[in-house]
């Protein structure tokens, strides 16, 4: 699963993107992106690439329900195909999520120097590219109108995979982060084919690195560089 992760500022998307550049609701740099925040998503838009702003969680275009559903962050590869929740993003309405690393927490066990008792904790760590560059996560994307007069709301939601072996260690799922030459082809709304579809994911990049990190990112209001340097 996903439920923390780091995403670079406009300039640093529209660089690695070659997106022209825009002064509209501009993104700083995010250390410690919380769930239901608005995030930068790329997708397309009428053929052209677009940088744009989605709540991460996502609400299916038919949902009518005033409480929003809960546990959208991440949707597994591995149904999303078949899932009503998923089903018509995975096959028309797929995006990319511009990242540098995301947080996931592993069960450690420490001995208080004081009492000698053994006491188990989640000691977080980031994961981030072996180059530290800039990357994008497999996503879904919903366009949905809460009501006939309302503008439509964009929501999102992160893929995610069975975690790769250098990985495993610390989680047993990951997202999906696909090469840089297979985006074209994610976002593109022609490809509808569940099966092609797959078949993408099955090319998702393997080589990630990890290290662990301060406590502090459990804070919800923490945000700054320090929060991913290694302890």
């Amino acid at each position: 699963m996903c439920g923390r992760y780091v995403h670079p500022d406009q300039a640093a998307i529209e660089r690695a993107w070659h997106i022209g550049r825009s002064n509209s609701n501009p993104f700083a740099e995010r250390f410690n992106v919380l769930p239901t925040t608005t995030v930068p998503v790329l997708r397309l838009d009428e053929g052209t690439l677009e940088l744009t702003g989605a709540r991460w969680g996502f609400i299916p275009h038919w949902w009518k329900d005033a409480k929003l559903p809960r546990l959208t962050l991440n949707a597994r590869s591995e149904e999303a195909a078949i899932k009503p929740m998923w089903r018509h993003a995975y096959a028309r309405n797929r995006c990319l999520l511009p990242a540098l690393g995301w947080y996931e927490w592993r069960e450690v066990e420490e001995v208080d120097q004081s009492t000698g008792e053994v006491r188990a904790r989640k000691q977080p760590y980031f994961i981030h590219r072996l180059d530290s560059k800039p990357f994008a996560f497999a996503g879904l994307l919903s366009n949905r109108s809460p009501s006939s007069n309302a503008p439509p709301e964009l929501s999102c939601a992160i893929l995610t995979r069975a975690a790769a072996p250098g990985l495993s260690q610390v989680h047993d799922r990951m997202p999906v982060v696909l090469p840089q030459s297979l985006h074209s082809a994610w976002i593109d709304p022609a490809l509808v084919q569940p099966a092609a579809v797959t078949r993408l994911i099955a090319d998702a990049e393997n080589d990630f690195a990890f290290h662990a990190v301060s406590m502090r990112v459990n804070g919800r209001q923490a945000q700054g560089p320090e929060l991913v340097q290694p302890l």
